[in-house]
């Protein structure tokens, strides 16, 4: 079986991340290619896009927003994500288990006692008059048939795993700043989600391996699982095995891919590249090693930006006063301290409609 080793897992990664080139396609195509992106924090997809794809505009994406062609839920590993509307409607009953469990691993105890389909019917009937509703607001009002809960437990279980629900605009919007409100996917989008299929078969959870890996492969399951945080996925890959090309990273892991998809030669050049905070390119993995150090695996976990040079993490960036402040994590050289400064540069421009700057300050230890 072929070995990748860690820069030829790295080049792929950067083809299918659109990192590589920037591409040429519509926003709602590389949203829907990306298998959506994490967008907690609500201005980090806007940057996202921007070092994927070529004169991106987002006016466009806060338009697809407004239209109902994407949508901020919570989906993948419990956290918010900006997802075309079609892969909310079809992806969201195959998550349903692993939010409830995930909520209640933070909230088993406030929740003991509680029959959560019960608050679930209880949390639609509010909802039913179509009132858009903070998670607080939505918790208060059905908090008095579950007093011992509190309120904070009631709102995290009815928007993050028992409702599927949108967060609306303005949230989300280019620039704007705006709370959480809530309606139901099926209120918001004006169709009901996609029920799982009654004979047992898991062919959402086979669309789910053959996107992810379209993004991220080559990738070993437990790299499926951890984009995801859904279990049961190694039966979805043990039913269509034979459509998949198998590989071996220099650990050992048999790694999955599509027959079709791009590996780049190991020796292709990576411009760098800027990302937001919480990429998925960085935590779309188990395995991470392909982008980070271990040293530095954490930085994406606690919500860094970072700069890639050469195709890895090599600096993280803020912006002040319109500023972009790359802290380089190594050593740059001459070469790439100039071309991170060019394209931090753009960036600034980006953000600041042309007014904003570029500093590079001393690396770290």
């Amino acid at each position: 079986m072929t070995v990748l080793d860690t820069r030829a897992l790295n080049r792929a990664t950067l083809a299918r991340q659109l990192l590589l080139d920037r591409a040429d396609v519509p926003v709602l195509d590389a949203v829907a290619h990306l298998g959506g992106l994490q967008a907690q924090e609500p201005q980090e997809p806007f940057t996202g896009l921007w070092s994927r794809l070529r004169a991106f505009d987002p006016a466009v994406l806060s338009d697809l927003l407004v239209r109902r062609h994407v949508v901020r839920t919570h989906l993948m590993r419990r956290t918010v994500h900006l997802v075309t509307a079609d892969d909310a409607v079809a992806w969201r009953a195959r998550h349903d288990a692993m939010l409830r469990q995930r909520v209640l691993g933070t909230y088993r105890r406030e929740l003991a006692g509680v029959d959560l389909d019960r608050l679930a019917a209880a949390g639609r009937e509010v909802l039913a008059d179509g009132v858009p509703r903070s998670m607080p607001e939505l918790a208060r009002a059905v908090a008095h048939r579950w007093p011992a809960a509190g309120t904070r437990a009631l709102g995290e279980v009815l928007i993050a795993a028992l409702i599927p629900t949108a967060q609306l605009p303005p949230r989300g919007l280019w620039r704007t700043k705006a709370g959480v409100r809530n309606l139901p996917l099926a209120s918001w989008l004006g169709r009901e989600v996609d029920p799982l299929p009654a004979d047992g078969s898991d062919p959402v959870g086979q669309a789910l391996v053959l996107r992810y890996l379209a993004a991220f492969g080559p990738a070993a399951t437990a790299d499926v699982r951890a984009w995801s945080g859904v279990a049961g996925l190694p039966a979805a890959v043990a039913a269509m095995r034979d459509e998949l090309v198998t590989f071996r990273d220099e650990r050992g892991r048999e790694l999955l891919d599509l027959s079709d998809a791009p590996r780049p030669d190991p020796d292709t050049p990576a411009p760098p590249r800027f990302l937001p905070a919480f990429d998925n390119a960085l935590l779309g993995y188990d395995d991470r090693t392909r982008i980070v150090d271990d040293a530095h695996r954490g930085l994406s976990v606690a919500g860094a930006r970072v700069v890639l040079v050469d195709g890895r993490v090599a600096a993280t960036w803020h912006v002040d006063a319109d500023v972009v402040v790359v802290t380089p994590l190594r050593r740059l050289s001459r070469g790439d301290r100039t071309a991170v400064a060019e394209e931090g540069q753009a960036l600034a421009a980006f953000l600041s409609d042309g007014d904003g700057g570029v500093r590079i300050d001393p690396s770290s230890p």
